[in-house]
Protein backbone atom coordinates (compact mmCIF):
# COMPACT_ATOMS: atom_id res chain seq x y z
CA UNK A 1 0.00 0.00 0.00
CA UNK A 2 1.30 3.37 -0.93
CA UNK A 3 1.39 6.19 0.91
CA UNK A 4 0.54 9.95 -0.29
CA UNK A 5 1.47 12.86 1.76
CA UNK A 6 -0.81 15.71 0.42
CA UNK A 7 0.28 19.09 -0.58
CA UNK A 8 -3.03 21.52 -1.08
CA UNK A 9 -1.99 24.07 -3.00
CA UNK A 10 -3.96 27.47 -3.03
CA UNK A 11 -2.50 31.00 -3.58
CA UNK A 12 1.03 29.57 -3.38
CA UNK A 13 0.17 28.23 0.14
CA UNK A 14 0.12 24.88 1.55
CA UNK A 15 -3.32 24.71 3.27
CA UNK A 16 -6.10 22.31 4.45
CA UNK A 17 -10.04 22.32 3.43
CA UNK A 18 -12.53 21.22 6.33
CA UNK A 19 -15.00 19.20 3.90
CA UNK A 20 -13.94 21.02 0.73
CA UNK A 21 -15.52 24.25 2.11
CA UNK A 22 -12.85 27.03 0.59
CA UNK A 23 -14.50 29.14 3.43
CA UNK A 24 -12.72 26.60 6.19
CA UNK A 25 -9.04 26.86 4.88
CA UNK A 26 -6.42 26.39 7.37
CA UNK A 27 -2.44 27.44 6.18
CA UNK A 28 -0.28 25.51 7.47
CA UNK A 29 3.20 26.63 4.90
CA UNK A 30 3.99 28.91 2.60
CA UNK A 31 6.74 27.30 1.12
CA UNK A 32 5.01 23.87 -0.48
CA UNK A 33 8.75 22.84 -1.70
CA UNK A 34 9.78 23.12 1.33
CA UNK A 35 6.66 20.69 2.72
CA UNK A 36 7.74 18.64 -0.12
CA UNK A 37 11.47 18.36 1.22
CA UNK A 38 10.34 17.39 4.72
CA UNK A 39 7.90 14.44 3.25
CA UNK A 40 10.63 13.07 1.15
CA UNK A 41 13.10 13.44 4.05
CA UNK A 42 10.96 11.23 6.10
CA UNK A 43 10.81 8.37 3.06
CA UNK A 44 7.83 9.68 0.46
CA UNK A 45 7.91 7.85 -2.61
CA UNK A 46 4.81 9.69 -3.87
CA UNK A 47 3.47 13.15 -3.45
CA UNK A 48 0.20 14.11 -3.58
CA UNK A 49 -0.55 17.70 -4.94
CA UNK A 50 -3.89 19.47 -5.75
CA UNK A 51 -3.91 22.59 -7.35
CA UNK A 52 -7.26 23.56 -5.20
CA UNK A 53 -7.17 27.24 -7.38
CA UNK A 54 -7.39 25.21 -10.77
CA UNK A 55 -10.16 23.33 -8.78
CA UNK A 56 -12.09 26.47 -8.06
CA UNK A 57 -11.05 28.05 -11.60
CA UNK A 58 -9.00 30.72 -9.97
CA UNK A 59 -5.58 32.13 -12.04
CA UNK A 60 -3.02 30.51 -9.95
CA UNK A 61 0.56 29.78 -10.56
CA UNK A 62 1.06 26.39 -9.17
CA UNK A 63 2.23 25.13 -12.23
CA UNK A 64 5.92 26.69 -10.89
CA UNK A 65 5.09 24.56 -7.64
CA UNK A 66 4.70 21.40 -9.12
CA UNK A 67 7.38 21.61 -12.12
CA UNK A 68 10.31 22.17 -8.98
CA UNK A 69 8.58 19.33 -6.83
CA UNK A 70 8.77 16.93 -9.61
CA UNK A 71 12.78 17.66 -10.10
CA UNK A 72 13.50 15.75 -6.69
CA UNK A 73 13.31 11.79 -6.63
CA UNK A 74 9.80 11.41 -6.21
CA UNK A 75 6.94 10.82 -8.23
CA UNK A 76 3.95 13.28 -8.23
CA UNK A 77 0.19 12.30 -8.55
CA UNK A 78 -0.80 15.76 -9.61
CA UNK A 79 -5.02 17.12 -9.67
CA UNK A 80 -7.18 20.40 -9.54
CA UNK A 81 -8.64 21.63 -12.28
CA UNK A 82 -7.48 19.26 -15.65
CA UNK A 83 -10.34 19.54 -17.74
CA UNK A 84 -9.17 19.54 -21.04
CA UNK A 85 -6.00 17.52 -22.81
CA UNK A 86 -3.83 20.72 -22.65
CA UNK A 87 -4.32 20.82 -18.83
CA UNK A 88 -3.48 17.42 -18.76
CA UNK A 89 -0.54 17.73 -20.79
CA UNK A 90 0.82 20.50 -19.27
CA UNK A 91 0.61 18.88 -16.33
CA UNK A 92 2.54 15.69 -17.44
CA UNK A 93 4.84 18.00 -19.31
CA UNK A 94 5.59 19.67 -15.89
CA UNK A 95 6.77 16.79 -14.16
CA UNK A 96 3.54 14.92 -13.15
CA UNK A 97 3.79 11.24 -13.21
CA UNK A 98 0.01 10.62 -12.55
CA UNK A 99 -2.83 12.91 -13.23
CA UNK A 100 -6.04 13.35 -11.47
CA UNK A 101 -9.46 13.67 -13.51
CA UNK A 102 -12.17 14.62 -11.41
CA UNK A 103 -15.19 16.96 -12.41
CA UNK A 104 -13.81 15.68 -16.69
CA UNK A 105 -14.91 12.46 -15.71
CA UNK A 106 -18.14 12.82 -15.22
CA UNK A 107 -18.71 15.86 -17.64
CA UNK A 108 -16.11 14.61 -20.39
CA UNK A 109 -15.91 11.02 -20.20
CA UNK A 110 -14.38 11.21 -23.46
CA UNK A 111 -11.58 12.95 -22.16
CA UNK A 112 -10.58 9.84 -19.59
CA UNK A 113 -9.80 7.96 -23.03
CA UNK A 114 -7.96 9.99 -25.02
CA UNK A 115 -5.85 10.41 -22.14
CA UNK A 116 -5.28 6.78 -21.47
CA UNK A 117 -4.78 6.15 -24.89
CA UNK A 118 -2.00 8.88 -25.43
CA UNK A 119 -0.34 8.50 -22.01
CA UNK A 120 -1.47 5.03 -20.46
CA UNK A 121 -3.12 4.12 -17.60
CA UNK A 122 -0.37 4.06 -15.36
CA UNK A 123 -0.34 8.02 -16.10
CA UNK A 124 -4.38 8.70 -15.50
CA UNK A 125 -6.20 8.03 -12.05
CA UNK A 126 -9.95 9.73 -11.82
CA UNK A 127 -11.38 10.97 -8.88
CA UNK A 128 -14.32 9.59 -7.22
CA UNK A 129 -15.16 12.11 -4.59
CA UNK A 130 -18.63 11.56 -2.96
CA UNK A 131 -20.49 13.48 -0.90
CA UNK A 132 -23.94 11.65 0.81
CA UNK A 133 -23.18 8.65 -1.28
CA UNK A 134 -23.31 10.98 -4.97
CA UNK A 135 -20.12 11.87 -6.73
CA UNK A 136 -18.91 15.32 -6.25
CA UNK A 137 -17.62 17.97 -8.48
CA UNK A 138 -16.33 21.37 -9.15
CA UNK A 139 -14.35 21.38 -6.33
CA UNK A 140 -17.22 19.60 -4.59
CA UNK A 141 -19.30 22.33 -4.52
CA UNK A 142 -22.04 20.17 -6.59
CA UNK A 143 -23.58 16.96 -6.17
CA UNK A 144 -24.23 14.52 -9.18
CA UNK A 145 -27.06 11.72 -9.28
CA UNK A 146 -24.11 8.99 -9.59
CA UNK A 147 -22.56 6.88 -7.13
CA UNK A 148 -18.85 6.50 -7.21
CA UNK A 149 -19.19 2.54 -7.88
CA UNK A 150 -21.57 3.27 -11.27
CA UNK A 151 -18.74 6.01 -12.22
CA UNK A 152 -15.94 3.26 -11.27
CA UNK A 153 -17.57 0.77 -13.48
CA UNK A 154 -18.03 3.28 -16.54
CA UNK A 155 -14.36 4.62 -16.01
CA UNK A 156 -13.00 0.28 -15.65
CA UNK A 157 -14.87 0.11 -19.45
CA UNK A 158 -12.09 3.19 -20.46
CA UNK A 159 -9.57 1.53 -19.55
CA UNK A 160 -9.13 3.13 -16.30
CA UNK A 161 -7.18 1.18 -13.68
CA UNK A 162 -6.42 4.03 -10.82
CA UNK A 163 -9.10 5.69 -8.85
CA UNK A 164 -9.04 7.90 -5.69
CA UNK A 165 -11.96 8.15 -3.26
CA UNK A 166 -12.65 10.37 -1.34
CA UNK A 167 -15.40 10.55 1.56
CA UNK A 168 -16.20 14.53 1.20
CA UNK A 169 -17.66 14.82 4.49
CA UNK A 170 -14.81 13.34 6.19
CA UNK A 171 -12.06 15.36 4.38
CA UNK A 172 -10.31 17.61 6.82
CA UNK A 173 -12.14 16.27 10.20
CA UNK A 174 -9.56 13.84 11.09
CA UNK A 175 -12.73 11.53 12.19
CA UNK A 176 -11.35 8.45 10.37
CA UNK A 177 -11.62 7.62 6.49
CA UNK A 178 -14.36 5.47 5.12
CA UNK A 179 -12.69 1.99 5.44
CA UNK A 180 -15.77 0.21 4.21
CA UNK A 181 -16.48 2.19 1.23
CA UNK A 182 -13.16 2.41 -0.07
CA UNK A 183 -12.34 -1.00 -0.42
CA UNK A 184 -16.17 -1.87 -1.88
CA UNK A 185 -15.02 0.23 -4.73
CA UNK A 186 -12.30 -1.85 -5.25
CA UNK A 187 -13.88 -5.01 -4.90
CA UNK A 188 -16.50 -4.63 -6.79
CA UNK A 189 -14.70 -2.56 -9.90
CA UNK A 190 -11.29 -4.41 -9.71
CA UNK A 191 -9.47 -0.99 -9.74
CA UNK A 192 -6.61 -0.07 -7.41
CA UNK A 193 -8.42 2.69 -5.36
CA UNK A 194 -6.55 5.27 -2.76
CA UNK A 195 -8.48 6.03 -0.05
CA UNK A 196 -8.81 9.93 0.78
CA UNK A 197 -10.60 11.79 3.28
CA UNK A 198 -10.65 11.62 7.03
CA UNK A 199 -7.23 9.40 7.60
CA UNK A 200 -6.76 10.56 11.44
CA UNK A 201 -4.63 7.96 13.15
CA UNK A 202 -2.14 5.23 12.27
CA UNK A 203 -4.99 2.90 13.09
CA UNK A 204 -6.99 4.36 10.25
CA UNK A 205 -3.60 3.18 7.95
CA UNK A 206 -3.48 -0.31 9.82
CA UNK A 207 -7.57 -0.74 8.68
CA UNK A 208 -6.61 0.14 5.36
CA UNK A 209 -4.44 -2.46 4.81
CA UNK A 210 -5.53 -5.10 6.17
CA UNK A 211 -8.66 -5.09 4.02
CA UNK A 212 -6.14 -6.31 1.05
CA UNK A 213 -7.75 -4.19 -1.23
CA UNK A 214 -6.89 -0.74 -0.71
CA UNK A 215 -4.25 0.52 -2.92
CA UNK A 216 -3.17 3.50 -0.90
CA UNK A 217 -3.74 6.56 1.47
CA UNK A 218 -3.60 10.43 0.70
CA UNK A 219 -2.71 12.15 4.47
CA UNK A 220 -3.27 15.08 5.14
CA UNK A 221 -4.58 17.10 8.07
CA UNK A 222 -3.18 14.32 10.23
CA UNK A 223 0.15 14.86 9.47
CA UNK A 224 0.22 18.52 9.77
CA UNK A 225 -1.41 18.25 12.82
CA UNK A 226 0.91 16.13 14.32
CA UNK A 227 -1.06 13.57 14.57
CA UNK A 228 1.69 11.11 13.59
CA UNK A 229 4.47 11.11 11.46
CA UNK A 230 4.83 9.87 7.69
CA UNK A 231 7.72 7.48 8.81
CA UNK A 232 5.39 4.93 10.67
CA UNK A 233 2.34 5.37 8.45
CA UNK A 234 4.76 4.17 5.86
CA UNK A 235 6.32 1.26 7.98
CA UNK A 236 2.89 0.33 9.06
CA UNK A 237 1.71 0.47 5.31
CA UNK A 238 4.36 -2.22 4.34
CA UNK A 239 2.59 -4.41 6.55
CA UNK A 240 5.16 -4.06 9.40
CA UNK A 241 4.74 -3.06 13.41
CA UNK A 242 5.60 0.14 14.47
CA UNK A 243 8.22 0.03 17.39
Amino acid sequence: MIIYPAIDLRGGKVVRLKEGDPNQQKVFSDDPIATAQQWLAQGAQWIHIVNLDGTFATLNDNARILEAVAKFDVKVQFGGGLRTMNDIERAIEQGASRVIIGTAAIEQPELVSQAIERWGSECVAVGLDARDGKVATHGWQTKSKVTPLELGKQMVERGVIHALYTDVNRDGLLQGVNVDATAMLAQETGMQVIASGGVGSLDDIKRLKATGAVAGAVIGMALYDGRFGLADALVLAEGKDVS
